[in-house]
């Protein structure tokens, strides 16, 4: 396993579709090993492999408070099958350090993807982990959080973050 670099924004890689996965092998495991070691280490609850340069549809998100035991889930080829309802949630991006941006999103949503083992699973979530589904799957969508605020709010975020770029 090892900590693989997180791209930023402005970084145009974030804004491609991933490609599916063809196959679940070793060098998909290995993938997820990574992407979970690398979200451990920026202590975040998700992570998309295009964020880690990576153009295929897995992510990983583990939801777990801090003194809870591990929750890690992976998804491969996921789909999101149903959304209900409709919150806010001040969200925060891993490609996006130190911002936060109130977005609109389902507030219940049923997913379905592969596991590590190539097996087809579904589930149903809310709250936190309904939210990092959809934000998770927006990464492999070539979407960001700047695509769900409104223009003033992606100016400030753009601006914010290639100022940073430039340091």
């Amino acid at each position: 396993m090892a900590v693989r670099t997180i791209l930023e924004y402005p970084d145009k890689r974030l804004t491609y579709e991933a490609r599916p996965v063809d196959t679940v092998d070793d060098d998909v495991r290995r993938l997820v090993d990574d992407m979970a070691e690398t979200m451990y280490a920026a202590k975040g609850v998700g992570l998309a492999a295009p964020q880690i340069g990576v153009s295929l549809r897995v992510f990983v998100i583990d939801t777990a408070a801090d003194d809870e035991p591990s929750a890690l889930l992976v998804f491969i080829n996921p789909e999101i099958v149903d959304k209900q309802g409709v919150v806010l949630w001040e969200e925060g991006c891993l490609s996006f350090p130190g911002i936060t941006v109130e977005i609109e999103r389902a507030e219940r949503v049923t997913v379905r993807a592969l596991n590590v083992n190539g097996e087809t699973f579904e589930l149903n979530a809310d709250g936190l982990f309904a939210i990092a589904l959809q934000h998770e799957n927006d990464h492999l969508n070539g979407k960001l959080m700047t695509d769900r605020v409104s223009l003033l709010k992606r100016r400030m975020m753009d601006r914010e973050m290639r100022k940073r770029a430039a340091e």
